[in-house]
């Protein structure tokens, strides 16, 4: 049933792929969740100002990037699923993309976005944590339309990188 859910999202994307603002906008995307560069420049947007809340946000960050890492390692290891077939993907040239290296479970940009994402949550901030949300949704569908991922692999990431978040949470 999961692959028959994959199989229906991805053709979802088909219409999509080849057009070059759609395609290139994916591939920026999936290049600004890569190390958590997207991530990094929200803490330096949070850390302007000096004071608890600078320190709060290098914390998050610091936090979020070593749990992400090392929970997304782990599973990746345990469970050894292969990537999406691209052999027949047509996307526009343009934005060059790394080539994904590691196993397909969970989509490692997408648990590191919600785990940042929910690590960063500041109560009462609606725009900024709203942002940080959008943000990691987005690195989720760039992933579905490169088709570095399955649609099981992204909604995975986002719910194993929440929960790697709220564990972070409480180390601030």
């Amino acid at each position: 049933m999961i692959g028959a859910i994959d199989h229906w999202v991805d053709g979802r994307f088909e219409p999509l792929r080849g057009q070059p603002s759609i395609d290139s906008a994916a591939k920026v995307i999936t290049g600004l969740g890569d190390h958590g560069l997207m991530w990094a420049a929200t803490t330096v947007w949070r850390a302007r100002h000096s004071g608890p809340e600078r320190a709060r946000s290098v914390r998050a960050l610091t936090i979020a990037g070593v749990g992400s890492s090392l929970v997304n390692t782990g599973v990746k290891l345990a469970v050894g699923r292969t990537r999406p077939d691209s052999s027949d993907l047509s996307l526009s040239d343009g934005v060059p993309v790394r080539a994904p290296s590691s196993s397909s479970f969970p989509s490692g940009h997408t648990l590191a976005a919600f785990c940042a994402a929910t690590v960063m949550y500041i109560p009462g901030d609606r725009r900024g944590n709203a942002l940080l949300f959008t943000s990691a949704t987005l690195v989720g569908l760039s992933r579905l339309h490169l088709r570095a991922h399955y649609a099981s692999d992204v909604v995975g990431g986002a719910a194993i990188g929440a929960a790697v978040g709220l564990v972070g949470r409480r180390l601030l």
